[in-house]
């Protein structure tokens, strides 16, 4: 599966899952690691678990399992390494807290 059906993948589960402020990066050109990060708030940490839940279960029937998991039950940050899409499943104050979109809004060009 190329990465662009992948991530859309991703989004519409995320989306069918009731996940709020859905952001796609494409950091091809910032990172060797991934191509895409998907960011989306979750209300809960139960909410963010079963967002993630549901993501894995839609990807394993295309054959499509992660390569990783990170911060599970309980966590108010959840990352899931599909490979050339990297989930981040955050609570709202983590969301915040952290600003994963400035972080990599950033082009790394000098003035």
């Amino acid at each position: 599966m190329q990465s662009s059906e992948l991530v859309k993948l991703v989004e519409t589960q995320l989306d069918e899952n009731k996940g709020s402020r859905i952001t796609t990066l494409d950091v091809r050109h910032k990172t060797s690691i991934t191509d895409y990060m998907v960011i989306v708030s979750a209300t809960s940490t139960r909410h963010a678990k079963s967002l993630c839940d549901n993501v894995i279960e839609k990807l394993k029937l295309q054959g499509i399992y992660p390569l990783g998991v990170e911060g599970q039950l309980g966590s108010e940050w959840i990352l899931l390494d599909l490979g050339d899409v990297i989930l981040h499943v955050m609570t709202g104050q983590s969301r915040e807290y952290y600003q994963l979109e400035k972080l990599w809004s950033v082009s790394g060009e000098s003035a």
